[in-house]
């Protein structure tokens, strides 16, 4: 499926191939199936954002945490990559390649940058859509070719399949991602469900970005309340396992003591993580709520220049670290002696820092116990 035409740039084309790979097949007959059962396709929240590198070769390598809900986390992370390159161009004795890291590091901290070259190559943060499929059932939950390698008490450490991943819109896909990706690049946001803003930025970048690369899917949980479904966590894990343990450690941890629930309360909620993480499940319904793990899709837009950066209504609240420290100190409000005083907490905190070490050592011990 592509555009019509003689001279149509490769960012606006979609390519479908036949697959070959059994797990790929498999995964774009579940692709197809999905639009029976949740035919309808929604906003996943707000954007995400990461960092991307482009090669010489040919599109755009994503480094590591593409999982940023604003853009000044993604120039942290780049911040953090050009550290990380300074360290090593040092240990190699290439002093002016570690000045040049370290100045771009530094620039970050005080400016809010988008796109930076270092070392002859381009960064750029990358701004992904993310969009749920739906149907009469409510969301779509994990498929059962989405991967789920990870082990009881390890999802967190599962590897990231978004990290070093090279995305082109030129790459060709299967029949099912092909109709999704023109699906989702033809979305705009209806009038009136979000500010105008929003809904003209979105408007432009169908055209500024036409073209466009699907993510690996993401994981997040949500909640039934009143015959409707809300996002409930966070932030989206990179796997189904992964997901089920943040909300597994909600229940153990954060309910009880924001709920104030006693011993028998308690031990329900806890029964009932244990059991949700053991049986790798989708859904869990306990104590009158009902959650579910929910898949996501994400959507990067590319323009003839390559990915798409955040947007100008995109929320972005935060400042670079040194700029806000600046901004604090001449306000009077940090100074060096409170950098250097030790942090107290207050009850509430030490109970939920108790709870929170506890709940680390107990999973420790189920680890070795299933190892």
């Amino acid at each position: 499926m592509a555009e019509l035409g003689e001279d149509v740039p490769g960012y606006r084309t979609i390519r479908m191939t036949a697959l070959e790979a059994p797990v790929a097949v498999l995964a774009d007959v579940e692709a197809w199936q999905a639009r029976d059962g949740y035919p309808d396709l929604v906003s996943g929240g707000g954007p995400v954002f990461g960092v991307a590198r482009e090669q010489e070769t040919g599109g755009w390598k994503l480094r590591r945490l593409f999982c940023n809900d604003t853009p000044q986390g993604a120039r942290e992370s780049m911040s953090a990559t050009f550290r990380r390159l300074a360290q090593a161009a040092e240990r190699e004795g290439r002093s002016a390649d570690h000045d040049e890291c370290m100045a771009a590091a530094v620039r970050l901290d005080w400016e809010k940058v988008d796109e930076m070259t270092v070392l002859g190559a381009r960064y750029r943060v990358v701004r992904a859509e993310r969009f749920i499929r739906t149907g009469p059932d409510g969301p779509e939950p994990p498929r059962p070719s989405d991967p789920d390698p990870a082990g009881l008490g390890e999802g967190t450490e599962a590897p990231d399949p978004s990290k070093d991943l090279v995305i082109d819109p030129v790459t060709p896909t299967g029949m099912s991602e092909g109709i999704l990706k023109a699906e989702l690049l033809a979305l705009v946001r209806a009038e009136g469900t979000v500010p105008a803003d929003v809904r003209d930025d979105s408007r432009v970048a169908t055209r500024t970005y036409p073209g466009g690369v699907l993510l690996p899917a993401t994981f997040m949980t949500a909640e039934r309340t009143a015959g409707r479904w809300a996002p409930f966590s966070a932030t989206d894990s990179t796997s189904p396992q992964a997901a089920r343990e943040v909300l597994a450690v909600h229940l153990r941890v954060m309910a009880p003591i924001m709920h104030r629930l006693g011993p028998k309360e308690r031990a329900v909620y806890t029964r009932a993580a244990d059991r949700f993480e053991e049986e790798r499940g989708s859904d869990l319904e306990v104590a009158g709520r009902h959650w579910r793990i929910v898949r996501v899709e994400r959507l990067v837009r590319f323009g003839p220049d390559g990915p798409e950066t955040p947007r100008p209504s995109d929320h972005d609240p935060e400042l670079p670290i040194l700029e806000h420290d600046r901004i604090l100190r001449e306000a009077g409000e940090l100074s060096d002696e409170d950098e250097d005083a030790p942090i107290e907490l207050n009850e509430a905190q030490e109970e939920m820092l108790r709870a929170f070490q506890y709940e680390q050592e107990r999973r420790q011990q189920r680890r070795k116990r299933s190892s």
